[in-house]
Protein backbone atom coordinates (compact mmCIF):
# COMPACT_ATOMS: atom_id res chain seq x y z
CA UNK A 1 0.00 0.00 0.00
CA UNK A 2 1.28 3.59 -1.35
CA UNK A 3 1.03 6.38 1.43
CA UNK A 4 -1.36 7.97 -0.07
CA UNK A 5 -3.94 4.98 -0.48
CA UNK A 6 -2.99 4.73 3.58
CA UNK A 7 -3.88 8.04 4.06
CA UNK A 8 -7.49 7.63 2.19
CA UNK A 9 -8.23 4.97 3.92
CA UNK A 10 -6.95 5.01 7.31
CA UNK A 11 -10.45 5.70 9.66
CA UNK A 12 -11.47 5.45 12.92
CA UNK A 13 -12.41 1.63 12.92
CA UNK A 14 -15.36 0.91 15.98
CA UNK A 15 -15.48 -2.63 15.40
CA UNK A 16 -12.98 -5.33 15.01
CA UNK A 17 -12.59 -8.99 14.51
CA UNK A 18 -10.54 -10.95 17.10
CA UNK A 19 -7.75 -12.04 14.76
CA UNK A 20 -4.59 -11.47 17.06
CA UNK A 21 -2.23 -8.86 15.58
CA UNK A 22 1.44 -10.90 14.86
CA UNK A 23 3.86 -9.61 17.64
CA UNK A 24 6.40 -8.99 14.79
CA UNK A 25 3.84 -6.93 12.35
CA UNK A 26 3.51 -4.57 15.79
CA UNK A 27 7.37 -4.41 16.44
CA UNK A 28 7.90 -3.57 13.14
CA UNK A 29 5.14 -0.78 13.21
CA UNK A 30 6.17 0.84 16.31
CA UNK A 31 10.04 0.59 15.46
CA UNK A 32 9.22 2.87 12.41
CA UNK A 33 6.97 4.78 13.80
CA UNK A 34 9.59 6.25 16.45
CA UNK A 35 10.69 8.02 13.80
CA UNK A 36 8.40 10.61 13.52
CA UNK A 37 9.24 14.33 13.85
CA UNK A 38 9.77 15.42 17.78
CA UNK A 39 11.15 19.32 18.44
CA UNK A 40 14.51 19.45 19.73
CA UNK A 41 14.21 15.67 19.19
CA UNK A 42 13.01 15.38 22.76
CA UNK A 43 11.02 12.35 21.80
CA UNK A 44 8.72 13.18 24.75
CA UNK A 45 6.08 10.16 24.48
CA UNK A 46 6.03 6.66 26.26
CA UNK A 47 3.88 3.78 24.76
CA UNK A 48 2.27 0.91 26.60
CA UNK A 49 1.38 -2.11 24.43
CA UNK A 50 -1.67 -4.82 25.77
CA UNK A 51 -2.79 -8.07 24.41
CA UNK A 52 -3.78 -11.30 25.37
CA UNK A 53 -4.61 -11.95 29.24
CA UNK A 54 -3.33 -8.72 30.54
CA UNK A 55 -5.67 -6.60 27.91
CA UNK A 56 -8.47 -9.18 28.73
CA UNK A 57 -8.22 -8.46 32.62
CA UNK A 58 -7.77 -4.71 31.91
CA UNK A 59 -11.30 -4.74 29.74
CA UNK A 60 -13.01 -6.91 32.93
CA UNK A 61 -11.57 -4.37 35.26
CA UNK A 62 -12.77 -1.26 33.04
CA UNK A 63 -16.40 -2.68 32.86
CA UNK A 64 -16.87 -3.17 36.58
CA UNK A 65 -15.47 0.51 36.77
CA UNK A 66 -18.13 1.16 34.69
CA UNK A 67 -21.09 -0.80 36.43
CA UNK A 68 -20.01 1.13 39.85
CA UNK A 69 -19.83 4.55 38.29
CA UNK A 70 -23.48 3.93 36.73
CA UNK A 71 -24.59 2.46 40.01
CA UNK A 72 -23.30 5.61 42.20
CA UNK A 73 -20.82 3.56 43.89
CA UNK A 74 -17.65 5.13 42.53
CA UNK A 75 -16.96 8.89 41.54
CA UNK A 76 -16.38 9.94 38.50
CA UNK A 77 -12.35 10.06 38.31
CA UNK A 78 -10.93 13.63 37.82
CA UNK A 79 -9.92 14.05 34.09
CA UNK A 80 -6.35 14.89 32.88
CA UNK A 81 -7.74 17.16 30.57
CA UNK A 82 -11.06 18.40 28.65
CA UNK A 83 -10.97 16.80 25.08
CA UNK A 84 -13.13 19.42 23.25
CA UNK A 85 -13.56 23.17 24.64
CA UNK A 86 -16.78 23.54 26.86
CA UNK A 87 -18.07 25.95 24.13
CA UNK A 88 -17.50 24.81 20.41
CA UNK A 89 -17.86 27.84 18.55
CA UNK A 90 -19.01 27.37 14.62
CA UNK A 91 -17.96 25.29 12.51
CA UNK A 92 -16.52 23.16 15.03
CA UNK A 93 -20.02 22.76 16.74
CA UNK A 94 -21.35 21.67 13.13
CA UNK A 95 -18.59 19.24 12.43
CA UNK A 96 -18.66 17.82 15.83
CA UNK A 97 -22.39 17.37 15.45
CA UNK A 98 -22.39 16.40 12.13
CA UNK A 99 -20.22 13.31 12.38
CA UNK A 100 -21.90 12.32 15.38
CA UNK A 101 -25.03 12.27 13.85
CA UNK A 102 -23.98 10.37 10.74
CA UNK A 103 -22.84 7.36 13.12
CA UNK A 104 -25.38 7.19 15.30
CA UNK A 105 -27.15 6.54 12.05
CA UNK A 106 -25.11 4.11 10.60
CA UNK A 107 -26.01 2.28 13.75
CA UNK A 108 -29.77 2.75 13.87
CA UNK A 109 -29.51 4.71 17.16
CA UNK A 110 -32.14 7.46 17.26
CA UNK A 111 -30.86 10.96 19.42
CA UNK A 112 -33.82 10.06 21.70
CA UNK A 113 -32.52 7.23 22.78
CA UNK A 114 -29.78 8.28 24.81
CA UNK A 115 -29.33 4.75 27.40
CA UNK A 116 -28.76 3.41 23.45
CA UNK A 117 -26.32 6.14 22.44
CA UNK A 118 -24.51 5.57 25.82
CA UNK A 119 -23.94 1.72 25.86
CA UNK A 120 -22.65 2.54 22.58
CA UNK A 121 -20.16 4.92 23.84
CA UNK A 122 -19.01 2.29 26.54
CA UNK A 123 -17.80 0.19 24.09
CA UNK A 124 -14.77 2.79 24.04
CA UNK A 125 -13.57 1.31 27.11
CA UNK A 126 -13.11 -2.30 25.71
CA UNK A 127 -11.23 -0.83 22.73
CA UNK A 128 -14.61 -1.77 20.48
CA UNK A 129 -13.27 -5.65 20.51
CA UNK A 130 -10.14 -5.12 19.60
CA UNK A 131 -7.21 -7.77 20.52
CA UNK A 132 -4.60 -5.00 20.91
CA UNK A 133 -4.26 -1.87 22.95
CA UNK A 134 -2.00 1.00 23.26
CA UNK A 135 -1.25 3.78 25.20
CA UNK A 136 0.76 6.79 24.63
CA UNK A 137 1.53 8.94 28.45
CA UNK A 138 3.56 12.31 28.56
CA UNK A 139 5.47 13.81 31.17
CA UNK A 140 4.10 16.83 32.65
CA UNK A 141 6.30 19.03 32.47
CA UNK A 142 5.93 18.84 29.11
CA UNK A 143 3.96 21.72 27.13
CA UNK A 144 1.42 22.45 23.93
CA UNK A 145 4.40 22.18 21.74
CA UNK A 146 5.66 18.52 22.52
CA UNK A 147 1.76 17.12 22.76
CA UNK A 148 1.52 18.03 19.03
CA UNK A 149 4.85 15.83 18.66
CA UNK A 150 2.51 12.95 20.95
CA UNK A 151 0.04 13.86 17.49
CA UNK A 152 2.50 13.37 15.13
CA UNK A 153 3.69 10.01 16.27
CA UNK A 154 0.25 9.11 16.93
CA UNK A 155 -0.65 9.51 13.26
CA UNK A 156 2.66 8.17 11.38
CA UNK A 157 1.64 4.90 13.60
CA UNK A 158 -2.14 4.97 12.12
CA UNK A 159 -0.94 4.88 8.85
CA UNK A 160 2.44 2.23 9.00
CA UNK A 161 -1.20 0.29 10.92
CA UNK A 162 -2.36 0.78 7.22
CA UNK A 163 0.05 -0.06 4.91
CA UNK A 164 -0.29 -3.42 7.00
CA UNK A 165 -3.77 -4.09 6.77
CA UNK A 166 -4.24 -2.95 10.18
CA UNK A 167 -6.79 -0.92 11.57
CA UNK A 168 -6.92 1.66 14.46
CA UNK A 169 -9.39 3.88 16.46
CA UNK A 170 -7.47 7.10 18.75
CA UNK A 171 -9.04 7.33 21.70
CA UNK A 172 -8.60 10.50 23.72
CA UNK A 173 -11.70 9.38 26.31
CA UNK A 174 -9.32 7.41 28.40
CA UNK A 175 -7.82 10.57 29.40
CA UNK A 176 -11.48 10.05 31.52
CA UNK A 177 -10.06 7.54 33.52
CA UNK A 178 -6.28 8.13 34.21
CA UNK A 179 -6.38 6.81 37.93
CA UNK A 180 -7.68 3.62 36.73
CA UNK A 181 -5.30 3.26 33.73
CA UNK A 182 -2.21 4.74 35.68
CA UNK A 183 -2.62 1.98 38.09
CA UNK A 184 -2.34 -0.28 35.74
CA UNK A 185 0.26 0.76 33.91
CA UNK A 186 1.97 1.89 36.93
CA UNK A 187 2.69 4.92 35.67
CA UNK A 188 4.38 7.14 37.55
CA UNK A 189 3.14 10.72 39.16
CA UNK A 190 5.11 12.78 36.82
CA UNK A 191 3.30 10.68 33.83
CA UNK A 192 -0.06 11.90 32.26
CA UNK A 193 -2.18 10.03 30.60
CA UNK A 194 -2.80 11.02 26.88
CA UNK A 195 -4.42 9.26 24.53
CA UNK A 196 -5.40 5.14 23.90
CA UNK A 197 -5.71 3.53 20.94
CA UNK A 198 -7.50 0.75 19.79
CA UNK A 199 -5.88 -1.74 16.96
CA UNK A 200 -6.35 -4.53 14.84
CA UNK A 201 -8.46 -6.00 11.90
CA UNK A 202 -11.67 -4.34 10.96
CA UNK A 203 -15.14 -6.12 10.91
CA UNK A 204 -16.38 -5.40 7.65
CA UNK A 205 -19.47 -6.84 8.55
CA UNK A 206 -20.30 -3.82 11.07
CA UNK A 207 -22.46 -0.76 9.91
CA UNK A 208 -20.30 1.34 12.02
CA UNK A 209 -17.58 0.76 9.96
CA UNK A 210 -18.91 2.04 6.61
CA UNK A 211 -18.59 5.71 7.98
CA UNK A 212 -17.22 8.01 6.06
CA UNK A 213 -16.61 11.36 7.70
CA UNK A 214 -16.51 14.97 5.57
CA UNK A 215 -13.59 16.93 5.10
CA UNK A 216 -14.15 20.94 4.86
CA UNK A 217 -12.54 21.17 1.54
CA UNK A 218 -9.72 22.96 0.58
CA UNK A 219 -11.02 26.43 -0.32
CA UNK A 220 -12.50 26.66 3.66
CA UNK A 221 -9.35 25.44 5.82
CA UNK A 222 -6.38 26.73 3.34
CA UNK A 223 -5.18 30.17 2.12
CA UNK A 224 -2.58 30.62 -0.53
CA UNK A 225 -0.47 33.42 -0.61
CA UNK A 226 1.64 34.61 -3.46
CA UNK A 227 0.86 32.01 -5.71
Amino acid sequence: MNLHDAIASRRSVRDFLDTPVPEAVIRRVLEQALRAPSGGNLQPWHLHVLTGAPLADFKAQMQQRLQDEAAGSAAPEPGEYTVYPPELVSPYRERRFQVGEAMYAELGIPREDKAGRLRWFARNYAFFGAPLALFCSVDRRMGPPQWSDLGMLLQTLMLLLRAEGLDSCAQECWARYPQTVGQTLKLPPERMLFAGMAIGYANPEHPVNRLQTARAPLSEVVEFIGF
